[in-house]
């Protein structure tokens, strides 16, 4: 007999590192992705019964909506930049560099620009499904992704996009 428990803990091990990444492109930020899915994870068990037949999907807005809270929390209020001596060294492989200038790219983004572009080019999800996953309309996921894009192309040099296509 399978119980709630052990359906959860399937969807725990399968999805975990997915959802991590997900959440460290959404807040630029391992430890804080690390807590954002852990309150992800505490809300899907809560609504199991109601989503265990698409907890995917249930998952990627709550991500979503977690890393807007955050954000909105923080009042808006830039971070304050590191001093040069506190700055992480680079990772000497060209992916890692890649991966470290698209964050630091995508966390210049507002948050909703940010999502989109998470759930639409990360994630690979429909432009409808990524308007159903942040609860607005298709026009607005094309909008906001246009926006995004034209920001991300003056920010960033054009080989960091090309991962996106």
């Amino acid at each position: 007999m399978v119980t709630r428990g052990d359906d959860f803990d399937d969807f725990v091990r399968g999805s975990s590192t997915r959802l991590l990444r997900t959440a460290v492109l959404l807040v630029g930020d391992r430890s804080a992705a690390e807590d954002l899915v852990q309150e992800m994870f505490e809300r899907v068990y809560v609504r199991w019964r109601r989503i265990h037949s698409a907890p995917d999907a249930y998952a990627r807005k709550t991500l979503a909506n977690l890393a807007a809270n955050r954000w909105r929390s923080k009042g808006r209020k830039p971070e304050v930049a590191l001093a040069d001596h506190d700055r992480p060294t680079p990772d000497t492989a060209e992916d890692h560099a890649v991966r470290d200038q698209l964050i630091t790219a995508l966390q210049e983004l507002p948050p909703r620009q940010r999502a989109v572009i998470v759930l639409r080019y990360y994630e690979d999800l429909t432009e409808a499904q990524t308007a159903d996953a942040l609860g607005c309309s298709l026009g607005t996921v094309k909008s906001q992704t246009s926006r995004a894009l034209d920001r991300l192309r003056l920010i960033t040099e054009p080989a960091i996009l090309e991962g996106l296509r």
